[in-house]
């Protein structure tokens, strides 16, 4: 290794770091240079001039401290070493762990996982390609490192073939600025956008470059002319300041330019200036306020572009007072009011005000900014979240199909899942699949980052057992469909079936009373369920024709009166005592494996009411309240048909209660209910019927509560208003 190469990083360390600190880089940058000996970047300099243009935006761009330092020149190490180019793995890891410790060989291997994945150019799923780049930061120092080591690519894309200069342009204005920008690296942010830019549009990149330097003149004594009463004023009132003129970005001029759809010209706010403060940090809000006023006694502000991020600072540590004022002849100026300090953290990130406040780089200090940085990841949008679990502390996670496409899907999720969220008719049929080239069943869960590719059978299709076998709400719908359709297809065939068999047999029965007997003789819930075993030859229909012949004949009379009354006595010992309901009863609740129900309309039971099935013949079973008006008939006509049921203790929904309301037909009667119903006991009306007749207001009201205990509290609260005379629960 060249002993000046690096002299300019080492120049960097030693005014930053300890003699201790400044003794690992170099043993750093030897260890790197012997490992990297034949490794040379496209325009023939050796592989290790990255690593070093690395560490020093590490250091002078970001602000990070010694191990990531350390894991910046060794990056490509731990990389090329992943992927058999450059020694031994094992061996590798094992000479950092031993010289630099756990924490630098933690993030080297973190930026090393984040160099494998595959990424595609595709707007669609750029969102989810950041997440993924962020779910690989183990330690939100990786990603941080990520961002210098892609801005120094960048800087140096012109040595890169042809042929990487637009893919790599377009990850870089896509997916690591936006990263940068959600860490507050605005700096790192535009530079990158810019370069993309160059890259990507050239003529346009030149054009508006070639317009900024042609108007530099003229803006710069429009500028001056612009502040100078400001500038009188901030000196005589003893204001220690600077003023910086910020010229927007390319890239944000051209974005402006293509929003607006107008040339260089018709973008207004070309620059911004900034008025930062040198002052003690209990004076930080009082002087920018200050500073604004004087601003505003001169320039009208335009209120709807003020931005207070001094009093709440952005999520991301962002803070500036910002107003766009009025300088005459239809112009806008956008100035942006800050101290020494929060114009640090502006333009570096959050790592800024640790070294703005010359802090040494401790532990204590380390903690306290990655801290801070950990926070903001957690909670800024789109999952950019660390984690230090190997699993995105979002709960989501990212494969991708053989062709590169990337999905998003929750934690634990399984082939299947996958497999149904490429394409319904992919999950109908999926009998397996590959993992990263490995055979496995449709209930292998995914990790992040896999490969996965889909195997098909063209006779599968989705079993009952597959609902534990997904994780996604799409995939578990989507086989509950299918077995629905099924089951449906399966009840016409068995019906038909029966139908054919009782003209043939000539019994003289109708499908209803044959269907009946038939449930009781197999204690079947619903005549669905007798379609479906005769259509899959569950049931022989030779069995089916000698039931029927000896009910038919009598044979079978005695039993079947015994078992009916049997049953209503049973049911009105129920009634009576109140037992607990027996194990054998209907549970009402939304299982798929259980029958289908209905909740009657005749009576609208809802959870809490005493209720019973009715096992009808081609709808399966109707809930009813036990005092149902029809449920004397049914009890006394059907009894074989009348069964046992609760409600699920856990069960939940929206049932519809109709109350019937008598009140006085005074103003804004209707408001009264509404209100009390919808504001002060946060139900939802599903429809009201009042008329107005003798001076009265009689109709009824249609609302929706989870259960009957809330059906008291409803009608009470219908009583208490003034001129409510009767508020009832109706079975209709």
């Amino acid at each position: 290794m060249e002993t000046t190469r690096y002299d300019e990083l080492r120049t960097l360390v030693a005014a930053n770091f300890s003699e201790t600190t400044q003794r690992l880089v170099d043993e750093a940058l030897a260890y790197a240079a012997e490992c990297l000996e034949k490794q040379v970047r496209y325009d023939g300099s050796p592989l290790l001039d990255h690593a070093a243009g690395v560490a020093r935006i590490v250091i002078s761009e970001i602000g990070l401290g010694r191990n990531s330092t350390l894991a910046a020149i060794l990056h490509d190490v731990v990389r090329l070493a992943a992927c058999g180019e450059a020694g031994d793995l094992m061996g590798v890891t094992s000479e950092i762990r031993r010289r630099f410790g756990d924490e630098v060989l933690g993030i080297t291997v973190g930026l090393s996982n984040i160099s494998k994945i595959r990424l595609k150019v595709s707007k669609e799923q750029a969102a989810n390609f950041r997440d993924l780049i962020v779910s690989y930061s183990e330690d939100p120092r990786v990603i941080l490192i990520k961002l210098a080591d892609r801005l120094e690519v960048m800087r140096n894309l012109r040595m890169f073939p042809r042929e990487k200069w637009r893919k790599k342009s377009w990850e870089s204005m896509n997916l690591y600025a936006q990263i940068a920008h959600k860490l507050g690296l605005y700096s790192i942010k535009s530079e990158l956008e810019d370069i993309a830019l160059s890259y990507l549009e050239p003529a346009e990149y030149e054009h508006i470059h070639r317009k900024l330097e042609e108007t530099e003149r003229e803006r710069q004594t429009f500028i001056d002319r612009f502040l100078a009463p400001i500038v009188e004023r901030l000196d005589r009132q003893g204001f220690n300041y600077h003023v910086k003129s910020r010229t927007k970005s390319i890239f944000s001029i051209w974005t402006k330019m293509h929003k607006q759809h107008v040339p260089f010209e018709g973008v207004y706010d070309i620059f911004a200036l900034r008025i930062i403060l040198d002052c003690p940090p209990e004076e930080e809000k009082t002087q920018c306020w200050a500073v604004y006023s004087i601003v505003t006694d001169y320039y009208i502000p335009n209120t709807e572009r003020l931005r207070d991020w001094i009093s709440i600072p952005k999520s991301n540590g962002y803070e500036s007072l910002h107003t766009t004022v009025s300088a005459g002849d239809g112009r806008w100026v956008e100035i942006q009011i800050r101290t020494e300090r929060m114009d640090a953290v502006a333009e570096r990130g959050i790592a800024a005000h640790w070294r703005y406040k010359g802090v040494n780089q401790g532990a204590l200090t380390s903690e306290m900014w990655l801290g801070r940085l950990r926070e903001l990841m957690e909670n800024t949008p789109h999952a950019l979240a660390q984690r230090f679990d190997s699993r995105p502390s979002s709960g989501e996670i990212f494969v991708f199909t053989p062709n590169g496409d990337l999905r998003k899907l929750p934690e634990g999720a399984t082939v299947l899942d996958f497999a149904f969220d490429i394409h319904s008719n992919l999950g109908c049929s999926c009998s397996g699949g590959k993992i990263n080239g490995r055979a496995v069943p449709i209930k292998e869960t995914l990790h992040n980052g896999d490969i996965v590719e889909i195997l098909t059978q063209k006779n599968q299709t989705p079993k009952a057992d597959w609902l534990s076998a997904v994780k996604t709400a799409k995939a578990r719908s989507k086989i509950k469909a299918f077995i629905r359709e099924e089951q449906a297809k399966s009840a016409r065939l068995g019906r038909e079936e029966l139908e054919r068999k009782l003209k043939n047999w000539k019994f003289g029965l109708t499908i209803d009373e044959a269907v009946g007997y038939l449930c009781k003789y197999y204690k079947l819930k619903a005549g669905t369920e007798l379609y479906g075993l005769i259509a899959t030859e569950k049931i022989d229909l030779a069995t089916v024709k000698e039931i029927l012949t000896r009910w038919q004949s009598g044979e079978a009379d005695e039993e079947r009166r015994a078992a009916a009354a049997a049953a209503e006595q049973a049911k009105l010992q129920n009634a009576a005592a109140r037992p607990a309901h027996s194990a054998d009863a209907l549970v009402i609740d939304d299982n798929i494996n259980q029958i289908e129900y209905k909740l009657a309309k005749c009576c609208n039971p809802i959870k809490g009411d005493d209720i019973f099935g009715f096992v009808t013949i081609s709808s399966g079973i109707t809930i009813h309240r036990t005092d149902c008006p029809n449920a004397r008939r049914m009890r006394e006509n059907y009894p074989y048909r009348v069964i046992d049921a609760r409600w699920r203790q856990t069960a939940e929904g929206a049932f519809r209660v109709t109350i019937r309301i008598v009140a006085a037909d005074t103003t804004g009667m209707a408001n009264h209910i509404t209100e009390t119903v919808i504001r002060d006991l946060k139900l939802n009306i599903r429809s009201m019927n009042l008329a107005s007749r003798g001076g009265l207001l009689t109709g009824t009201v249609d609302v929706e509560v989870p259960a009957t205990s809330v059906v008291d509290t409803l009608v009470h609260a219908i009583l208490r208003i003034k001129g409510v005379q009767k508020a009832f629960r109706t079975n209709g």
